[in-house]
């Protein structure tokens, strides 16, 4: 367990004294109920100071990050960079998953793969980290995971789904259904960049990249959205 520990510190690039918060953030309440644990004793009190140390620094990242911005604007950038699917997407850069402390049954239900149990820990670690090592320490992780994105909000395709948008254009127009290629990889391995194309009958019709397949995939169909509407006009 120690050296577990001590890869993910690594990871965080943090060294706790206390390493029972960093044990704490990674418990699910079914690992304390299948082990006879102490109610408390899991995730759930960290998530709750993680949630609001989130949205704290990522609000500061936004305000220094676009100072053109009203608080609308901002509001809705923080929101979609806090919500679970995206959270989750940045528990896996990590590696998260396969350090969290889990009950069989919630082993067995795949939960280390799990949106929401990724992204609750997320939100843990951030809580452990700055109570362990204070604010700075939990800044350089959101700097990190969240900075890129950010700057480039485009790529999140905010309030919306533009892959189901883009399907269900096509279908109206009754073209066929669009097919994603990734076609490059780029960065180090525990920083990898994703380059997706949108293809329709092997014409590509968007690129677009991102720091998941899923962000990326969004990126190309929100680009390949704007062609197709700005050559064909709006539908009515």
């Amino acid at each position: 367990m120690n050296s577990n520990l001590q890869q993910l510190e690594a990871v965080l690039g943090h060294r706790f004294e206390d390493r029972t918060l960093l044990l704490r953030a990674l418990t699910h309440t079914s690992h304390l109920h299948e082990s006879d644990g102490i109610n408390g004793n899991d995730y759930q009190r960290l998530e709750f100071l993680g949630d609001a140390v989130l949205g704290m620094l990522l609000a500061e990242l936004l305000y220094h990050g676009h100072p053109d911005w009203d608080e609308g604007a901002l509001s809705r950038l923080r929101s979609r960079l806090a919500g679970q699917d995206m959270l989750a997407d940045r528990a896996r850069t990590l590696g998260i998953g396969e350090f969290m402390l889990l009950g069989r049954g919630e082993e067995q239900s795949s939960g280390r793969t799990k949106d929401s149990i990724l992204a609750d820990v997320l939100e843990s670690l951030l809580a452990a980290l700055y109570l362990d090592g204070g604010l700075e320490v939990a800044r350089s992780l959101i700097e990190r995971l969240f900075a890129d994105l950010a700057a480039e909000p485009q790529s999140l395709t905010l309030g919306r789904d533009s892959k189901s948008e883009l399907q269900e254009l096509l279908s109206v127009l009754g073209a066929s259904m669009p097919e994603y290629s990734l076609f490059r990889e780029s960065g180090p391995p525990h920083d990898r960049l994703f380059h997706f194309k949108v293809l329709l009958d092997g014409r590509c019709v968007g690129e677009g990249q991102g720091k998941s397949k899923k962000i990326a995939q969004q990126a190309a169909a929100a680009q390949a959205l704007g062609s197709i509407r700005a050559s064909m006009g709006p539908v009515e």
